[in-house]
Formats: C-alpha cells, structure tokens, sequence
C-alpha cells in the first residue's frame, strides 16, 4: 500500500513533482489547511473508476435532504485510457475522515499537491 507522498507548490520556482503508481488500495495525508489537489493520471489501456474512502466518514447531514452516507467513500468516475482528472480534497473533506485510501484505482498515477 503505496502511500502518496504531497509536494508543496509554495514559494516561486519550479519544483519536482513526486508520481506514486497505485497498486489498488493506496493511501495519503490529507490536511485541509493546505488546499490539496489530487491528480490521477490512467497510463492504462483501459478505463478505471476509483474511490477515495476514508475510514470513519459515515453521514453528513445536508440542509433540505437531512442525512446523507459518505461511508463507501467518493466515486471519482471513470479515469479513460490516458486522460488525468484532479480533485481539490477540500471539496470533498466530508469524505476524508479517518485513514484516507484510494481503492480501485491499481495502475493510476497520482500526485498530490499542497498550496
């Protein structure tokens, strides 16, 4: 279980990115002072459709809807052969409670980068 390892973007200058290749239950840090960005790049032949799941989120209450479960994590959708999405973490914090892994996803290329 790989752990995604964060790059900070503060500060000017180039800097070098670190790339973990996932192995199907893969984990990191998530804070939210920081503003994260995950990237997740498919270098596959085929489409993947991973899930961030954090290991104590369980229900968020929603004005005008009342309780929601965030429990099975958040569906990310499908990655095509060669396409990247990125996801700012703080948008969906009320998914990152707990230990935080990404399942589903073995073969993806992540990033994850802090501002």
């Amino acid at each position: 279980m790989p752990a995604i390892t964060a790059t900070s973007m503060l500060g000017g200058g180039v800097r070098a990115v670190t790339e973990t290749t996932l192995n199907g239950t893969d984990s990191l840090t998530f804070i939210t002072a920081k503003n994260p960005v995950l990237t997740l790049r498919n270098p596959t032949a085929g489409a993947l459709s991973p899930t961030v799941v954090g290991s104590t989120a369980t229900t968020v209450d929603v004005a005008g809807i009342g309780s929601v479960s965030v429990a099975s994590g958040y569906a990310v959708g499908s990655i095509a052969a060669g396409a990247l999405k990125a996801i700012p973490l703080n948008t969906i914090k009320e998914y990152l409670k707990g230990n935080i892994t990404i399942t589903s996803g073995t073969g993806l290329v992540a990033t994850l980068e802090e501002y």
